[in-house]
């Protein structure tokens, strides 16, 4: 029998990290084509920051409760779905609502958790590999044998990004603030890690490159790291920004995009459609979810927090000294 409310973090106002206050509220329903999950944990992303402080409001229809990951159990199925039943252990891409003890999902939406996967290392590969998988390998085509630049590699999508980008065959570099972070790079896999605090990652890469520069970058800094970036990048490379945490504006020399052939793209995950998010989750099953499962792939948990703690979780994120992914315990 599921309850008739439940107990959720609400964004009281937008603010610091304080707004973030419990409360209860009305269980959701299982529309049609979704499913009700019994969250066990819920991941911490950037865009839960923004939200909080009001500068990503959740799309049309989604849930004004922050939360974009899951995991936990299978408690009621909406119309039609067919591919789940009762009790399976799923990890989840939300719109919004993942900070709560239940959140209604795309069942597309869902993927199997391992045997041996705990729910909180569960909850927090949903955002960052489907965030990696579009980003990194359909909008920038890395291929086995090519170099990769990721920025933030001691974040949650960069330490995402390092394993999966080696355990596909690809040369990886990884920028990130200091010896302890670089450290922790180079052990997920990473072939140089650059601190940006002491190194110019310009010279870095042309130095281990010959010159030649990276196939694809993934970067989440902007500003002054945009014609950077150009720098970096070889003959029909590919640079594709997920975040502009410097801002987007930045004066650049155009000519080398076009003389070298080069790619500047980029996307945001929470707005896109439905199915949009249901062929990326079909793309992870089929290429990334056996890495997971063969242990290949897996999250770097930093810490966990129960979710009343809600704030005290939003504060290290804020404070940009965590290694690998923050995640909330329900």
């Amino acid at each position: 029998m599921l309850p008739p409310t439940m107990t959720c973090i609400e964004i009281s106002t937008p603010g610091d990290c304080d707004v973030l206050k419990p409360a209860t509220r009305p269980l959701p329903a299982a529309g049609p084509g979704q499913v009700l999950i019994k969250v066990a944990a819920a991941g911490i992303n950037r865009p839960d920051v923004l939200q909080r402080q009001g500068a990503y409001p959740a799309p049309p229809g989604a849930s004004d409760l922050p939360g974009l990951e899951v995991s936990g159990t299978i408690a009621a199925l909406g119309q039609g779905v067919t591919q789940w039943a009762l009790g399976d252990s799923v990890c989840a891409l939300c719109a919004g609502g993942g900070y709560a003890e239940y959140v209604a999902v795309d069942a597309r939406h869902c993927l199997p958790i391992p045997d041996d996967l705990h729910f909180p290392d569960a909850a927090a590969l949903p955002e960052t590999l489907f965030t990696v998988w579009h980003n990194v390998f359909e909008r920038g085509g890395l291929k086995a044998g090519e170099k990769f630049l990721v920025h933030g590699g001691a974040s949650g999508i960069g330490t995402t990004a390092i394993q999966l980008a080696k355990a596909l065959g690809a040369k990886v570099f990884a920028t990130a603030g200091g010896a302890a972070k670089c450290e922790a790079c180079v052990k997920l896999g990473a072939d140089r890690a650059i601190d940006y605090q002491t190194e110019d990652f310009v010279e870095v890469i042309k130095a281990e490159c010959g010159g030649k520069g990276v196939d694809v970058i993934l970067d989440m800094v902007g500003g002054d790291y945009l014609p950077r970036n150009v720098k970096c990048l070889g003959f029909d490379g590919r640079l594709v920004n997920i975040a502009f945490m410097k801002g987007p504006v930045a004066e650049m020399n155009m000519m080398p995009v076009m003389l070298r052939r080069l790619t500047l793209t980029g996307s945001t995950l929470r707005p896109q459609s439905d199915d949009a998010k249901a062929r990326m989750a079909q793309g992870l099953r089929q290429h990334v979810w056996p890495l997971v499962a063969a242990g290949s792939v897996r999250p770097l948990i930093h810490a966990e927090f129960p979710l009343a703690q809600a704030a005290e979780a939003h504060r290290l994120m804020e404070s940009n000294t965590h290694v690998g992914k923050i995640v909330l315990t329900v």
